[in-house]
């Protein structure tokens, strides 16, 4: 079947854009060609420095003949319904067919040749291409991400004539700017398109340039017994901006060796593109760079490294001023300058969050048996490299930079790392904090965040998230279970709010926390700026918030959503235990008692909640009445007896063994439901049986709430 190839050539590309922009075009060709009624085979995309492609292989030549049926108004219906139906199919009344007493019109409509539909769809996608920026040049109306210069357009091995803004389809492309043959060249099909851009230097598919990036560099560094350092993000992004990428090993002066690694490996990476080296046998950093060039050049490439190495010293002599200058000043001495720098509008100062940070370590540090005033220090210093010049030139090595500095001053090492891994986990691949300390710190940090946004009613929306509140909260919740914290999520916003609290007379009301707490007023804790606060809600809000990250947690686990649900209605706010009890619910349900036992509680709360509507339960214990049937009476000593070995396995916390001891209600419970009439005409008998089953009930619900358990 034919094939469709389009390529759109223009200038450079910027690197960031051209994942998006293959995949839109991926999405709007498809929907355009869905809307066509044209089915096809396969549809890919390419992007690159200088082009997006598209090749569509297994359309049909035409659009299939189509007839649709239109129902259109009763018989019986007033004439001006019928004309306004005749208006919209564009029919007369006798070519109507009238069936049941209602009109119908049958429109049939010849296909069309898909060549004729091309330049359409083409056109479409190239006005409305939503690029993050685009640019007009010229006296043309079409807006593009650079100035767009060829379009090339086969079908069926044939061009497709069309114009877009003076610019029109045709055969013809170019290959690399410097290494191709600076003369246009034709193309038949795909096949041939991508061999000749090849045989002109052009790599048209990111993974051929990856892998020949990836390949290359390791061969350059390993021929000189070094070895690249690993960076996907820069693999991602040098794959952009090379049609023939070439890479090329270069030497820097050692002397920037004793710079921490971390700004060595961003002055590289940002500034320049260049990937870093380390000896294999030190796993340190090597003083070399390997640069990815567009050429491949006559000498080797000697020249480009030794250019490329006189700009990297100018720019390492930049990070070197800014360290020895950041090492003048003291971290303490930057906590001042905090005072400064606005953290939020509606939350105050950077000063205000280190504050913050500091009270709720200390009072962490407490709980879990640490030093509260190793915990304090951590604290206070550990927003202080954000007023640093190497922080401020990179961001990314924020905490980073305040570990070093740290050490440079003496501090110990402890302090250091807590400094340094405040912001871990940064994402689902990052570890979390390596020792107690740190842990409390980052738990501290991301706490405070979280309670302080919420508080101002700051929560994500959607996929909108500025402020990563939900990286943070899968970030505490990472460290709780990491570290087994044992501490509920109840107590650590009112840690939270503490550390936040003001003495100051402007700030917003926490209602329902301490009113005797000093800098109280009005039953509330004083924060700022003005707003009122309900901390029932706030935690409400929290612990919501933590319950749905914590399913998020547990399902990439292969945990089921609805177990999370099932003990949070516990109003057990513990995440170690919590987990506990959702791995063993988890491993029991899987049993045929537990599935059998879910299904005997569902059948209970069932009769027990259609019971309800007609008025208030019995209440008070079930007593064993004379005469009672067998089943009745097992059933009832089996609650009483599983209630009391609940006692010591759930005060324990072994849920494994809660589990084995709800397991015995499994058969107890069967032979009741297939022995006994629960209505009976007998008032007594029926009350009494609707204790047993409130009874068991409330026993499982000890353990969990079944009832918020699906299948």
């Amino acid at each position: 079947m034919p094939q469709l190839l389009l390529e759109l050539f223009s200038e450079e590309i910027p690197a960031r854009m051209q994942p998006g922009a293959a995949r839109d075009l991926e999405r709007m060709a498809a929907d355009r060609l869905k809307a066509a009624g044209l089915a096809y085979e396969s549809l890919t995309t390419f992007a690159g420095p200088r082009r997006l492609t598209l090749v569509v292989e297994g359309l049909p030549a035409a659009t299939p003949d189509r007839e649709e049926e239109l129902k259109g108004p009763k018989t019986s219906a007033p004439e001006q319904a019928l004309d306004g139906f005749l208006r919209k199919t564009g029919l007369t009344r006798d070519q109507l067919v009238e069936r049941d007493g209602v009109f119908f019109a049958v429109i049939s409509s010849k296909g069309r040749a898909t060549a004729e539909l091309i330049p359409d769809m083409v056109d479409g996608i190239v006005r409305s291409f939503p690029w993050p920026k685009s640019m007009r040049w010229g006296s043309g109306t079409l807006r593009w991400v650079r100035p767009l210069k060829r379009i090339v357009a086969l079908f069926d091995g044939h061009v497709v004539p069309f114009e877009i803004d003076g610019i029109p389809s045709g055969d013809t492309t170019e290959g690399h700017r410097f290494m191709g043959s600076g003369k246009p060249f034709a193309v038949k099909d795909f096949a041939d398109y991508r061999r000749k851009l090849e045989d002109h230097y052009v790599l048209l598919d990111v993974v051929d340039r990856r892998l020949r990036i990836l390949e290359t560099a390791q061969k350059v560094c390993s021929d000189r017994g070094l070895a690249l350092v690993d960076d996907d993000g820069l693999l991602d992004e040098v794959a952009g901006l090379a049609e023939w990428p070439t890479p090329i090993l270069g030497d820097m002066d050692p002397r920037f060796l004793d710079l921490p690694p971390e700004v060595v490996q961003l002055s590289m990476k940002v500034h320049q593109k260049y990937f870093a080296v380390r000896d294999p046998a030190t796993h340190r950093l090597a003083p070399h760079f390997v640069v990815v060039a567009n050429v491949e050049a006559s000498d080797g490439g000697k020249a480009l490294a030794a250019g490329n190495s006189r700009v990297l010293s100018a720019r390492l002599d930049d990070a070197r001023f800014f360290w020895d200058e950041d090492l003048k000043i003291t971290l303490e001495e930057r906590v001042q300058r905090l005072s400064g720098i606005t953290y939020h509008a509606r939350l105050g100062t950077l000063a205000g969050k280190v504050e913050a940070i500091d009270k709720m370590a200390q009072s962490l540090a407490r709980e879990f048996g640490l030093d509260p005033a190793k915990a304090a220090l951590a604290g206070k210093l550990s927003k202080s490299d954000l007023a640093s010049s190497m922080v401020g030139e990179f961001p990314e090595l924020q905490g980073i930079m305040g570990g070093y500095y740290a050490r440079a001053e003496g501090l110990s090492a402890e302090i250091a790392r807590a400094i340094e891994e405040q912001y871990k986990p940064a994402g689902p691949s990052d570890t979390t904090p390596s020792e107690p300390l740190a842990a409390v710190v980052a738990l501290a940090e991301k706490f405070t965040t979280l309670v302080g946004f919420f508080a101002i009613n700051e929560k994500p929306t959607g996929s909108r998230d500025p402020f990563a509140l939900r990286r943070a909260a899968l970030g505490s919740i990472r460290i709780i279970l990491e570290r087994q914290f044992r501490v509920g999520l109840q107590d650590m916003t009112h840690m939270a709010v503490r550390a936040i609290a003001s003495e100051e007379d402007t700030g917003f009301w926490i209602w329902g926390f301490d009113p005797d707490a000093e800098g109280s007023n009005r039953s509330g804790v004083v924060l700022s700026p003005q707003t009122e606060v309900d901390l029932h809600r706030l935690h409400s809000d929290i612990r919501g918030f933590f319950a749905d990250r914590l399913k998020v947690l547990l399902r990439d686990q292969g945990k089921r959503h609805d177990l999370v649900d099932a003990v949070f209605a516990l109003n057990d706010d513990d995440l170690v235990r919590i987990v506990r009890r959702v791995e063993a619910l988890d491993t029991f349900l899987a049993t045929d008692d537990g599935a059998n036992l879910l299904a005997g509680y569902r059948r209970a709360s069932n009769i027990l909640k259609a019971e309800e509507k007609k008025g208030p339960l019995p209440s008070g214990d079930p007593e064993e009445l004379a005469g009672a049937p067998a089943e009745e009476t097992t059933l009832a000593r089996t609650v009483a007896g599983t209630s009391r070995a609940l006692d010591g396995t759930l005060a324990a916390e072994n849920f494994e063994s809660s589990m084995l001891i709800l397991s015995q209600l499994r058969a107890p419970v069967d032979a009741f439901f297939t022995a006994v009439m629960v209505n009976s005409d007998d008032k007594e008998e029926r009350d009494n049986r609707l204790k047993l089953l409130g009874q068991v009930r409330a026993v499982m619900g000890r353990v969990a709430d079944f009832g918020q358990i699906a299948g």
